[in-house]
């Protein structure tokens, strides 16, 4: 097991408002752009493969979605995460004609293929566990988002 991810608090929001599924993934990569984890062609490439690939998963009340693009988009490896006010509409990841409710968006910023899916399937656990879910959702402070996630995620 590798030691625990470090989440940057930079690029954590809680209560994000945005307009739709565009406007949270410009504005999340916006955040990791500011800080110097992904390239200027990030936001463009992650919103193309969203509109081809939707991240969208079913998780309860809470939809979850994990937005990510390819390496080359990518300085430094970081998970932006985004817990929204309301939650915003994407496409569910295994069935593009239904709609998922989304409340957090884990969005990927990975530079080796490897890590993205050993990454992904550590997400999974997370995105499984119900009441981590909700208390993501009712945080209030990005430290204590970053503190409810960090021993959960391992590089």
């Amino acid at each position: 097991m590798g030691k625990c991810f470090e989440f940057d608090e930079k690029v954590i929001a809680v209560g994000l408002e945005v307009r739709d599924r565009e406007d949270a993934l410009r504005q999340m990569s916006q955040m990791l752009y500011k800080a110097g984890y992904v390239r200027d062609t990030y936001s463009e490439a992650i919103i193309r493969r969203e509109r081809s690939f939707p991240t969208g998963l079913p998780t309860g009340e809470n939809g979850v979605a994990i937005p990510h693009t390819d390496i080359c988009h990518v300085i430094a490896p970081m998970i932006a995460v985004g817990i929204f006010k309301t939650p915003v509409e994407f496409q569910n990841m295994g069935d593009i004609e239904e709609a998922i409710h989304v409340k957090i968006i884990f969005m990927l910023a990975m530079n080796h293929c490897d890590n993205q899916v050993k990454l992904l399937s550590e997400l999974m656990q997370i995105i499984q566990d119900q009441s981590l879910l909700n208390q993501l959702c009712i945080t209030q402070s990005v430290t204590d988002i970053s503190r409810l996630l960090k021993d959960k995620i391992h590089f």
